[in-house]
C-alpha cells in the first residue's frame, strides 16, 4: 500500500514536540516521502505559537531536503458550532488545515454534542480534514459524520499515533471508521502525528489497519503528492500551482 505523503507533523513550535522543520524534512527524505505537511497546533493549545507563526509560513520554501512542504495547521475545534481557533483570513492562506478535538480546549461532552461539533466543522468549509477521530474521549455518530465528510469533500484522518501510544483505545474505533469510510466512499488522509522527527513518515500501523479492512487505494488521498494536490484543487486551493511541472 503506497503512502507518499505525511499530512500531520509537529515541530518544537507546538510546545510539546521536539524537532525542527529542517529535522522533520531530513527524516521525511530518509523515509522516501515525497511530501509532508507542517501542522503545528493552533493558539489555544497550551504552549502553541501565536497566530503570526501561521500567517508567516509563506517564508517556508516549497522543498526542504528534496521533499515538498505544505504549509498548514492543526486547528482546535472550540465549540459545537464548529468554530476553530485561527482567524479565517489566516486559514484561507494555508495549504492544509486539520481540525481536531483536544481535551485542553474542548472538554469532552456527549456523543450528540461531539457529532454536532464535527458536522458543523466539516460544513464550515474552512477545514480539509478531521484529525484523529478515533479518540475514545470523543464518541460520535461515525456513519453520520463520515457520510457528511464525504459529501463535503473533507478527509477523515487515520492517525498512526492513535494506533499506538496516543489516545489509548483508539485502535478498534479507527478500524470501524475506516470500514465506514470504505462503505460510504469517504476519502482518508494518513498522518504520523509525529512529535519527534524519527516518527515522520511512520505509517506502519496505518498500513496494517488499511490492509486488514481491504481499504481501496483510490480513497487514500496521500498515496501520491499529486493525489493530495488534486484534492486541494477540488477544494478551491491554488497550491498545486506551486508544484506545476515538478516530476514526482
Amino acid at each position: 500500500m503506497q503512502i507518499q505523503v505525511d499530512t500531520h507533523t509537529h515541530t518544537l513550535s507546538s510546545g510539546h514536540a521536539y524537532s525542527t522543520i529542517i529535522e522533520n524534512s531530513q527524516a521525511a527524505a530518509a523515509k522516501g516521502l515525497k511530501m509532508f505537511c507542517n501542522t503545528d497546533h493552533a493558539s489555544l493549545m497550551p504552549g502553541a505559537p501565536h497566530f503570526w507563526y501561521f500567517a508567516n509560513q509563506r517564508v517556508l520554501p516549497r522543498f526542504l531536503n528534496g521533499v515538498a512542504v505544505l504549509r498548514g495547521v492543526e486547528a482546535n475545534i472550540v465549540n459545537t458550532d464548529g468554530d476553530v481557533d485561527l482567524d479565517k483570513t489566516v486559514l484561507a492562506k494555508l495549504d492544509w488545515v486539520i481540525a481536531s478535538l483536544h481535551e485542553p480546549v474542548f472538554k469532552p461532552m456527549t456523543a450528540k454534542e461531539h457529532t454536532e461539533a464535527l458536522i458543523n466543522t466539516i460544513k464550515s468549509g474552512v477545514v480539509d480534514a478531521i484529525g484523529h477521530p478515533g479518540n475514545p474521549n470523543y464518541d460520535f455518530d461515525f456513519e453520520k459524520v463520515i457520510s457528511i465528510a464525504a459529501e463535503h469533500n473533507v478527509l477523515v484522518e487515520i492517525n498512526n499515533s492513535s494506533l499506538g501510544r496516543s489516545r489509548v483505545g483508539s485502535a478498534p474505533r479507527c478500524e470501524d471508521i475506516a470500514m465506514i469510510a470504505k462503505e460510504v466512499g469517504a476519502r482518508i488522509t494518513t498522518g504520523s502525528d509525529a512529535h519527534f522527527a524519527a516518527d515522520v513518515g511512520n505509517f506502519s500501523s496505518i498500513q496494517t489497519l488499511l490492509a486488514h479492512v481491504n481499504f481501496p487505494q483510490e480513497l487514500i488521498a496521500t498515496q501520491h503528492p499529486q493525489t493530495l494536490l488534486d484534492f486541494l484543487t477540488e477544494r478551491g486551493k491554488s497550491v498545486a500551482e506551486q508544484y506545476q511541472g515538478h516530476q514526482w
